[in-house]
């Protein structure tokens, strides 16, 4: 009876890791097939696959051993060979995964927040108005669909360019997702609040619309006064210096405070704006705007 059982038990044992043996093999070459499909490389290795089964396949069934033996030596080449035609996609497939959040570490955060402080800044400078979204957990394509895709490492001079008042995109939103821009020229929903002081502008509003329905961080830059403005969890926080941009938006990315609460009262002390929610959201000795666009 113990025989018995033990015999059971090692078909199952057997059969259990045949089975999850398949199932990751089959994962792999679906994820491998999804992510391969609409590229070049993707007919040429469909080719090189159906020739190579087809030829495996005849030789096994009519016992060619010089054809078995000639297929087997190629298939190092093959793989060689398969690793030269996919070289784009893989370095691409590499970067993705190591630029993934896992893999990111916490200086490298906190170089792109200066690099993103720096170019907002920049644009205040220069008096160019700015609308930056960035993107966290939820998704931005359909927003991003509104405008022109570009797909390009995030860049200062980047930016300058697309909100260069001469150029056409200047008008739309930016998303940024991790250390790219995905697309420029959007068109961002607006908050439908009636309690907002009339001096907020379209982009303050684009900025608050797009915060309200997602966890978007939306960076804002006047074009009227140069003010630099985040918009978070459907609040803004409007005129900051350097120093605190660059705090603030380390707090919201790296979320090094534990308290939000704490912070958004200690912001309020110190500029005398509220940090979100309700309410009036510019302070009764801001100097009222007669443009509507910033």
């Amino acid at each position: 009876m113990n025989d018995f059982i033990h015999r059971v038990l090692g078909v199952a044992r057997e059969f259990w890791t045949s089975g999850l043996e398949i199932l990751i093999l089959a994962l792999m070459l679906y994820y491998i097939y999804i992510y391969l499909r609409g590229t070049h490389g993707a007919r040429i290795l469909i080719g090189l696959a159906l020739v190579f089964l087809t030829l495996t396949f005849i030789s096994q069934l009519l016992d060619l051993a010089v054809l078995g033996w000639l297929l087997r030596s190629f298939s190092v080449f093959l793989a060689i060979a398969l690793v030269v035609i996919f070289q784009p996609e893989l370095r691409r497939a590499l970067n993705e995964l190591g630029s993934h959040r896992f893999f990111t570490t916490a200086l490298q955060r906190r170089e792109a927040i200066e690099e993103i402080t720096d170019a907002m800044f920049d644009l205040s400078s220069k008096g160019f108005g700015a609308l930056v979204a960035l993107e966290r957990d939820i998704s931005l394509k359909p927003v991003a669909a509104s405008g022109v895709e570009l797909d390009a490492e995030f860049s200062k001079e980047l930016l300058l360019t697309i909100f260069h008042p001469k150029t056409v995109l200047h008008d739309g939103g930016v998303i940024v997702s991790g250390d790219r821009i995905v697309a420029a020229g959007c068109i961002f929903p607006l908050t439908q609040r009636d309690d907002l002081d009339r001096t907020i502008g379209l982009r303050h509003r684009a900025g608050l619309g797009l915060s309200e329905e997602s966890d978007t961080i939306a960076l804002v830059v006047s074009e009227e006064n140069g003010q630099v403005s985040i918009c978070h969890s459907g609040g803004i926080e409007r005129n900051l210096n350097v120093d605190r941009f660059r705090k603030r938006l380390s707090q919201l990315l790296i979320r090094e405070e534990t308290h939000a609460k704490d912070t958004a009262a200690q912001l309020e002390r110190e500029t005398g704006l509220p940090a979100s929610g309700g309410g009036a959201l510019v302070s009764h000795s801001s100097k009222p705007r007669s443009s509507s666009r910033a």
